[in-house]
């Protein structure tokens, strides 16, 4: 096993003083990736200097999906190791050819490998708009292979224009963008959504150029009545008379990028995107360069979840360091206290020696692993105004680090990470959760309360969800929110200031679809009344309650828990109770180290540390593990996201609810 170094010079504990919190857990299991079944994958052995590719070719797959089943093959081939390669249909060709394009009437189309929306599209002569209207689960899966496609009827035979199919075909409507109007103000306006706006015009993705003229409905004409060519989609009329410039930057595909999600990303359609960058029409691989409009550079691209497994260098040994708030040197000089009486009564220092516990585990579980990291603990004797940040960094050469845990305090995290901006050390803020400055190399783990609220506004909108919501005046900051982030969501209107009535809620509900009741208010009588109407409403409509914040007067005993449960109450949350087995595993650890179970600040400190040791076992920098991946630890989600100006913030949350069988439980 590879020497693991833990240095506590600067810890002076004596063995009467929490001498368990520097006993080390011997062993934790990690959880191991995704099972495949073997029906549906055989397995390949590789030969030596074997590539990715003729192992693609050979199965007549793509390199994609060699990876999508084998992660660690991004790192590289190994002579004699084993892939799981997945198995083709058994039909000619292994179902590679491509349908022939149909006569008429509706016709199915199973996807296969290599295949791409834009290549089905140009098939069977179909918008991308008719495909995903047939099979509107492309939307949110995406393409993938096996899948049953419908091919609309209505365009499997295209016929020359007549003058009856031109009275069918829908007239185009233009919209002439004028001074502070918005794409919202303009969707609302003809009852579309902004998204569709952006589709049909994605020019404007980046910005809404005074006089330009929006396609609203249709398809825009290449002549109007006069026979003259126009260019509604392409031209931006301004005083100035000048076309719009459009500059462009390059963007490196990360894995698990396709074409379909490219193409959202950018907010371009893929015949746009193909047109920028004509390699990818024959498949998207990892690492490609691609040309795409810079104003859409930094648009988040969400992440997909992974478990990272160890791909360091071992023969490279990288250096962790965590600095915690032990403030040792005030205990030993409290002469009013003794160390046991300041344990009962410092509730910040049994946080750290919390978060000291369980960072202790996710240090020997790396250690477990077999990973060159060292650690080295230093006390940051830091207080909110204070801290010995600026002589630890001198003193130890923290500038050399591969990446510094701490401080608690957000200040003293920012001063770390601007004495070590030089080097670009990252800076992970454990418990933090304020915005922050913007320092490139410093990375917020705590989602901040406007990411949580926007998180689940996202979940409720991704269901295709109606919205509507009970405010009480006094919550000014929910009031404020709404007004700012979601001005689209209507509030019940209330009778008095105290209650809502059943009638005001329901007309305010839509039929066929998921209605989400958003109720702010600390006022028993408001939350009675809401619930009620909810319930009185259940008959006819599907709702859901939902809460932005911890709410304490729904703990209370007038509030009937088992309504709760009914009505599945649903709230984003950072943190998630966690009943799988390698979390059963680190509690039970836990407890036989310390004879107790841990506390959430415990877990925090595992989850924190467990997660960043993982990304420095890697082979790219910290950086890119985080552009790349987002994670599941123990009780908390790693999605970092870079913010526009630097740093990094976490928006990794979960949605829970109440289930009616008495559990809290994860949405999904």
């Amino acid at each position: 096993m590879v020497p693991f170094l833990l240095s506590l010079d600067q810890m002076n504990y004596t063995n009467k003083t929490m001498r368990y919190f520097f006993t080390v857990l011997v062993t934790l299991i990690i959880g191991s990736g995704p099972v495949f079944s073997q029906s549906k994958a055989v397995t390949h052995k590789v030969e030596k200097e074997e590539t990715i590719s003729q192992i693609a070719q050979k199965y007549q797959v793509t390199p994609y999906d060699i990876y999508q089943l084998n992660p660690d093959a991004q790192s590289g081939l190994k002579p004699n190791s084993i892939l799981l390669i997945a198995k083709q249909s058994s039909g000619a060709n292994s179902g590679l050819t491509k349908p022939t394009k149909p006569s008429a009437g509706v016709r199915s189309h199973i996807v296969t490998t290599k295949e791409t929306l834009y290549g089905i599209q140009k098939t069977y002569d179909i918008t991308e708009e008719e495909l995903k209207k047939a099979n509107p689960f492309l939307e949110k899966e995406g393409l993938q292979i096996g899948q049953t496609l419908t091919i609309p009827s209505n365009s499997s035979t295209k016929v020359a224009p007549s003058s009856a199919s031109a009275v069918a075909t829908q007239k185009p409507v233009f919209h002439e963008v004028m001074a502070k109007e918005t794409k919202y103000s303009i969707a609302k306006q003809y009852g579309i959504t902004v998204e569709e706006l952006e589709k049909k015009n994605p020019e404007v993705v980046a910005n809404l150029p005074v006089g330009y003229q929006l396609l609203i409905k249709g398809v825009a004409p290449k002549t109007v009545n006069n026979g003259k060519e126009i260019q509604a989609k392409k031209e931006v009329v301004n005083t100035s008379s000048t076309a719009a410039v459009v500059n462009y930057t390059n963007y490196e595909v990360l894995p698990k990028e396709t074409l379909y999600s490219l193409s959202k990303s950018f907010g371009l359609t893929q015949d746009e995107l193909i047109a920028l960058n004509p390699a990818i029409k024959e498949g998207v691989e990892i690492g490609m360069i691609l040309k795409v409009p810079a104003k859409t550079v930094g648009v988040e691209i969400k992440k997909e979840y992974a478990a990272l497994t160890p791909k360091v260098n071992f023969d490279t040994r990288k250096r962790l360091v965590l600095l915690l708030p032990f403030n040792i040197s005030r205990i030993e000089n409290d002469s009013t206290n003794s160390t046991v009486e300041r344990l009962k009564k410092d509730k910040f220092l049994n946080m750290t020696l919390d978060f000291y516990a369980g960072a202790l585990i996710a240090i020997d579980s790396a250690r477990t692993l077999g990973l060159p990291i060292d650690v080295e603990i230093y006390d940051s004797q830091e207080t909110k105004n204070s801290s010995a940040i600026a002589s630890l960094v001198s003193a130890n050469k923290l500038q050399t680090a591969n990446a510094v845990v701490g401080p608690f305090y957000q200040s003293n995290a920012e001063a770390t990470a601007q004495l070590l901006s030089v080097n670009n050390v990252p800076v992970i803020s454990p418990l933090s959760k304020d915005v922050g400055n913007p320092y490139a190399n410093l990375f917020q783990t705590i989602p901040s309360p406007e990411v949580v609220k926007n998180k689940m506004f996202e979940y409720m909108r991704a269901k295709n969800g109606n919205i509507v919501a009970v405010v009480d005046k006094k919550k000014e900051s929910i009031l404020q929110y709404l007004k700012q982030f979601q001005p689209t969501v209507p509030l019940v209107a209330l009778n008095g200031s105290s209650s809502i009535s059943a009638e005001s809620l329901k007309g305010l509900l839509i039929k066929g679809k998921i209605n989400y009741v958003v109720m702010e208010t600390a006022n028993t009588m408001m939350i009675k009344s809401t619930i009620a109407a909810m319930m009185s409403a259940m008959p006819v409509y599907q709702v859901q309650l939902v809460i932005l914040e911890s709410n304490e007067t729904l703990d209370t005993d007038e509030i009937k828990f088992l309504n709760l449960t009914k009505l599945k109450l649903m709230y984003p949350s950072v943190t998630r109770d966690n009943i799988l087995p390698e979390a059963v595993v680190y509690e039970n650890k836990f407890k036989k180290v310390n004879t107790i179970y841990p506390s959430n600040y415990a877990t925090r400190g595992f989850d924190v540390t467990f997660d960043t040791m993982m990304r420095m076992a890697q082979e790219v920098k910290f950086e890119q593990t985080v552009n790349a991946v987002a994670t599941e630890q123990v009780e908390s989600k790693f999605e970092y996201y870079k913010k526009s100006d630097g740093g990094y913030t976490n928006k990794g949350v979960f949605i829970m609810y109440y289930d009616e069988d008495l559990t809290i439980k994860e949405a999904k």
